[in-house]
């Protein structure tokens, strides 16, 4: 919960930051630059924990999802939100954990739990709200609004395809080598970077640093570790407090005053996040090992299973 909130929280730092850099730098250069200077953080961490390249076992979901999260993801953002504004980014981009609690429930064998689907629901809602209440009333570019999709298809897809590669390498190991995957397939917005660097302020140029260090080094390491330790489904529901903090967090650091519209949902996505990460009444069966080790909390028993000798095999009826 600790590695989440530390997420959560720079997360919605992004934001603020990406608003002052996204006027002085086109999308490409600003995630090239994000993801050059977070790949830079993470190696020099690799170097000092001595940590090598992840197994080959973990490769799989390492590019997949560096491609498509740190790569895609980050400059669909960054283009869509030029050309929507920020309400209409808002709610579409939000579709992201409903597709990681479809996608999770069905190729992560994760389930549909009710309390999961119901606060999904509330979250959406004051995402929805939040979007409304933002949103300048201009139309919204088609092209604008398949870009947020397209970010949030890819953002749900990283997630899911990054899970399976945290049972084989550190959290570490995978975010440093998804962002260098990411850095990798943005080099194409290499002359772009170069170019602007020198006609931005250095105010800009800090908050591409700072996004770089901050939000992708440190955030998506919390993140995977957080995500190594509980479903995808729930991980991306909690990123629904974003929203929430981003308002307080502009209404803090840019004096811009939320509605009371805005306020009402972003308690929404409080709210739905809280719903979403309670636990069920009824509990699994508990099956102890050869050892005499109980496994972890929610951890399903391997098939053909048996209990030890003089022991009977019973389940707990729910409360």
């Amino acid at each position: 919960m600790a590695a989440a909130a530390v997420t959560v929280v720079l997360w919605a730092s992004a934001f603020v930051s990406i608003r002052d850099a996204g006027e002085h730098f086109s999308p490409g250069a600003l995630a090239l630059g994000r993801l050059l200077a977070g790949s830079i953080a993470l190696a020099l961490i690799l170097a000092v924990r001595r940590e090598g390249p992840p197994p080959r076992a973990a490769w799989p979901g390492i590019a997949v999802s560096g491609a498509l999260w740190f790569g895609v993801y980050m400059v669909a953002l960054n283009w869509g939100e030029q050309l929507v504004d920020a309400g209409t980014a808002a709610m579409v981009v939000n579709v992201g954990p409903m597709l990681i609690a479809v996608l999770s429930g069905w190729l992560l064998k994760e389930g549909f739990p009710p309390a999961l689907l119901a606060g999904l629901a509330v979250s959406f809602a004051g995402a929805v709200v939040v979007g409304i209440s933002m949103s300048d009333g201009g139309g919204s570019s088609l092209g604008g609004v398949l870009l947020c999709l397209l970010a949030a298809a890819t953002y749900a897809s990283g997630v899911v395809s990054q899970k399976p590669a945290l049972a084989h390498a550190s959290p570490l190991q995978v975010t440093a080598y998804g962002c260098m995957t990411g850095a990798v397939l943005c080099l194409p917005f290499a002359g772009q970077l170069a170019g602007q660097v020198g006609d931005a302020p250095l105010s800009a140029t800090a908050n591409v640093v700072y996004l770089g260090i901050f939000p992708t080094a440190l955030a998506f390491t919390t993140w995977a570790y957080a995500l190594a330790r509980t479903t995808a489904g729930k991980m991306g529901a909690t990123t629904y407090a974003v929203p929430a903090l981003v308002v307080l967090m502009s209404w803090a650091a840019l004096g811009e005053v939320p509605e009371a519209a805005t306020l009402l949902g972003g308690a929404l996505c409080l709210a739905g996040v809280a719903v979403s990460r309670r636990r069920g009444t009824g509990r699994r069966p508990r099956v102890v090992a050869s050892g005499g080790a109980a496994p972890e909390a929610g951890a399903v028993p391997e098939a053909g299973a048996v209990p030890e000798a003089g022991e009977s095999a019973r389940e707990e009826k729910p409360c």
